[in-house]
Parts: C-alpha cells; structure tokens; sequence
C-alpha cells in the first residue's frame, strides 16, 4: 500500500492518489488509458495524443502495516497529505 503519482512528461500534469494495493491501482490506470475508457478525460486526451511513452507510473511511497493483513487508511490518507504538501503541484498542473 502506498502512494503513487502518474506524470504527463510534455506538461508536467500529475495524478497523486493513495491506494492500499499501489501496484494494482498502477496497472489498472494503465489498462483504463490503453483501452481507451479512463474517467479522467484530460489525462486520456493527452495519452491518446502523446501515447503512453509520454507517461511515468511510480510509486512514491510506501506504508507497511504493522500487523499483517492491516490496512490502516486513515495512515495513508495521512501520507497523501503530505506529499501533497510535499510536491506543492499547482491545479493547473493536476489531473
């Protein structure tokens, strides 16, 4: 679980989103924008445009639970906080 950040290199526009199965939710964007059906019209707009060597997927953070099988959401909402804080990206520059 973790947070993870999608960047559109040609404009800098970044999707930062938390999930408890960051690797998971990496693939899913990526299949949603391959298909053609992504719900972020914008974000898809440019990867229809630009294509997907145009876009990073990373994991920027990851939280380890401190029992197994936790998933302590309130903790992660926390860590999306920050780097939100942390990157200070402009709206004009968010999907």
């Amino acid at each position: 679980m973790g947070i993870y950040r999608v960047t559109h290199l040609p404009t800098g526009r970044t999707l930062l989103g938390q999930s408890t199965h960051v690797e998971g939710m990496l693939n899913r964007l990526r299949f949603q924008l391959q298909a053609g059906g992504h719900t972020n019209k914008p974000m898809q707009r440019d990867w229809n445009t630009h294509g997907p060597e145009s876009f990073t997927f990373e994991v920027v953070d990851e939280l380890k639970p401190q029992t197994p099988g936790e998933e302590p959401v309130d903790d992660l909402k926390e860590l999306l906080a920050l780097w939100q804080e942390k990157l200070n990206i402009p709206l004009d520059q968010q999907y």
